[in-house]
């Protein structure tokens, strides 16, 4: 698959997705200074319009969306009877429009269910592949003229990780993603092609998906796709913050959001994992995670972060014990530590105390190993 970004010089291109530019720990700094632009092309834009859309968006859906004013962003899930995930997308609506940014592994399954919801609802489903997306860490993007069919800009800003109305934290304590200030641009070709332009003259820096995973990893953001399987739950990713109304009217799966979070605790939970980096290997998502020797789940994102070093996301079991780990890989075994996001005792009455953020120097301090 082709990219308008591949003739931008150091520009490594994977299937039609920009990965880097030839460093990413410098664009993950240019990123931080709001110095450079994302193209992601790992998204996919789906717009719902008609005069029912919100209506009908919040009777579908575990996000309370009926009021949502042009240009406020918000993001909802889309869960199985079972209360387990099965779509994510962040929304905007312009007045005329909901905008609705999601992952392209997920654009047509999204479309194809949506369809089918419609029923006699007055909305138009559509895959707007002629838009495409970028990310910023600037709350105001200066390089990017923002898509605005009803004169409201298309701008998503990633509401993570506040909580929102209706929402519940369970991580507790100084957030890491506090300060993140995330915002998807969505843009017409004419922009994308004007912006990949000027990245090739030099006048634009650019930073490829490799840099955006990293920040979104440290900030302990849940991806729409890879802290998700056919089993998760929102709770399991602190994901009830910024994607669930508690107390909105019934919708597919809320019993059960209801059920875990007042009288219950997820069986698995979300920790960061901070990887030695002494050998230079970073485990692939996949990766089995141990604890004293025995297999407690799955590392499910990872990254080299310009500050943190070698991180990662991973969904262990409930039970498993925060601190030393492993994780296994074909060319070793790497030592590592978890670190709680979701407490065991997660759930509506719990409160539990918050450890210190362990730092880089922390870690590579303790003891490894199980």
């Amino acid at each position: 698959m082709a990219s308008a970004f591949e003739r931008v010089p150091g520009a490594v291109v994977e299937d039609g997705i920009l990965m880097h530019v030839g460093n990413p720990l410098v664009e993950q700094r240019r990123l931080l200074r709001g110095d450079a632009v994302a193209p992601l092309d790992n998204r996919a834009v789906v717009s719902v319009s008609g005069p029912d859309r919100l209506a009908w968006l919040d009777s579908i859906t575990s996000q309370a969306v009926a009021g949502l004013a042009p240009g406020v962003s918000s993001e909802l899930l889309i869960l199985d009877p079972n209360g387990h995930i099965e779509h994510a997308a962040g929304i905007v609506d312009d007045g005329e429009t909901a905008w609705l940014i999601v992952d392209t592994a997920d654009a047509d399954r999204l479309v194809a269910w949506l369809t089918r919801m419609r029923f006699r609802m007055r909305v138009e489903i559509d895959r707007r592949d002629e838009l495409a997306v970028f990310g910023a860490v600037s709350p105001e993007v200066a390089a990017l003229e923002a898509f605005s069919p009803a004169g409201v800009p298309v701008v998503w800003r990633d509401p993570w990780p506040g909580i929102t109305a209706g929402g519940h934290g369970y991580a507790v304590g100084e957030h890491p993603g506090a300060a993140r200030a995330w915002v998807e641009v969505i843009v017409n070709a004419s922009e994308r092609d004007r912006i990949a332009g000027a990245a090739a003259a030099r006048e634009v820096s650019l930073a490829g998906v490799i840099a955006v995973d990293a920040l979104r990893i440290a900030a302990w953001r849940p991806s729409w796709v890879r802290e998700v399987d056919e089993r998760s739950l929102p709770h399991e990713l602190d994901w009830l913050r910024t994607a669930v109304h508690l107390s909105k009217g019934c919708y597919r799966g809320q019993e059960t959001v209801a059920k875990v979070h007042n009288l219950g605790h997820p069986p698995r939970r979300l920790v960061a994992v901070h990887l030695d980096g002494a050998d230079s290997i970073l485990p692939p998502p996949g990766s089995e995670v141990r604890v004293s020797g025995d297999a407690v789940g799955v590392l499910t994102s990872v990254a080299l972060h310009v500050d943190d070093g070698p991180i990662g996301l991973a969904i262990v079991r409930r039970t498993a014990a925060d601190g030393d780990a492993t994780v296994e890989t074909a060319e070793g075994t790497v030592a590592a530590r978890l670190e709680m996001i979701v407490p065991p005792e997660a759930g509506a009455a719990a409160s539990v105390p918050r450890l210190p953020r362990l730092s880089r120097r922390a870690a590579n301090a303790a003891p490894s190993g199980s």
